[in-house]
């Protein structure tokens, strides 16, 4: 079960990769509303279709002021060849040491016979770094509702 709507989104800084580095993102994004979107595995069919379909609506998120992040166990290296290969759009951040899947309590154990990885889960977090949705997928091949996380976004306008 992740972690309760109306609970305070556990803080922490994870790495990304882009043109100029790796860099740190703090998550919650500070101050502003934001979406954590959790993943399995990179290079994968649904993670696939499912990061694509968020880049191409971001301006959803971005009409509101939301910040969408993407969260594997991933290396942030492998990240950026997949967000590269496949035009995503989402900031993504590596989880390698599955921290902020167990803080958010959406760590699935033993994926495919290969070891833990997140699961697939979506958070809405409010710019005072409250829940204010919270859903994970009941297998790795369901998506979330994402119209259900607009939803939740426009009631925080």
């Amino acid at each position: 079960m992740p972690l309760a709507v109306g609970t305070k989104a556990p803080t922490f800084t994870l790495k990304s990769k882009n043109a100029e580095g790796l860099v740190d993102v703090t998550l919650p994004v500070p101050g502003r509303p934001t979406v954590l979107v959790f993943f399995p595995l990179a290079f994968t069919g649904v993670c696939t279709e499912e990061m694509c379909s968020v880049s191409q609506g971001l301006s959803a998120y971005s009409e509101v002021g939301a910040e969408v992040i993407g969260i594997s166990v991933d290396s942030p290296f492998a990240q950026e060849a997949w967000a590269q290969k496949e035009k995503i759009g989402v900031t993504l951040v590596s989880d390698l040491n599955k921290e902020a899947a167990n803080a958010y309590d959406v760590l699935f154990k033993g994926i495919a016979g290969i070891g833990d990885s997140a699961a697939r889960a979506a958070f809405v977090i409010d710019a005072s770094g409250v829940i204010q949705y919270a859903e994970q997928t009941p297998t790795p091949k369901d998506l979330p509702n994402f119209d259900a996380v607009r939803a939740k976004l426009a009631e925080l306008r």
